[in-house]
């Protein structure tokens, strides 16, 4: 299996770790793979869209979501770190309104799997970090939403000191009570 797949501790949230073949040239491993994503975590998802960002350190996206048209996301770190986080926004579910988050680097070249539903951010940890995902559906700029990365009742230990750059949008996010959320 090119993956081993790890719940996270909400578990429809996953970290996948792949096989790397390293030698004294350098390493190789397979990023993706429908059939092998599949296999490893049981979930036949239909990719639409790459996206790729560079932050600064010190930089915080986030919470971004789609209120319709929801996006799953299979996120990747080319270069550098980020501390990437997940927020189940889904009010059905018994994580709803629970968030967690791992550390993704080029040097661990974990991946995360964020189904439909969540909030997704992220804060980059290193000089620069450049992050690849893949997302299930388009952006939609009327359907977005910002939850507040900084909420209290979310309480989201980001490892950050001091103030991280943000967006206008991120600055005047809602939080988690004011929010659009998911049945």
């Amino acid at each position: 299996m090119p993956y081993t797949v790890t719940p996270t501790a909400i578990p429809d949230v996953l970290l996948l770790e792949p096989k790397v073949f390293s030698d004294d040239r350098g390493y190789f491993f397979e990023s993706y793979s429908a059939r092998n994503f599949q296999e490893a975590t049981g979930l036949q998802i239909e990719f639409v869209q790459d996206n790729h960002s560079v932050s600064r350190k010190g930089v915080l996206r986030g919470l971004h979501y789609q209120i319709q048209h929801p996006q799953g996301k299979l996120l990747r770190v080319t270069q550098g770190s980020v501390f990437d986080v997940a927020v189940d926004l889904r009010k059905s579910s018994p994580t709803f309104g629970r968030w967690v988050g791992v550390m993704l680097s080029a040097e661990n070249r974990r991946q995360l799997w964020i189904p439909p539903g969540f909030a997704h951010g992220l804060l980059a940890l290193s000089d620069t970090a450049e992050v690849l995902y893949k997302i299930t559906d388009y952006w939609y700029p009327e359907h977005e939403r910002t939850l507040l990365w900084n909420d209290p009742e979310l309480g989201i230990a980001w490892p950050i000191t001091g103030a991280p750059q943000l967006a206008v949008k991120d600055v005047e996010g809602k939080s988690f009570r004011e929010t659009d959320v998911f049945a």
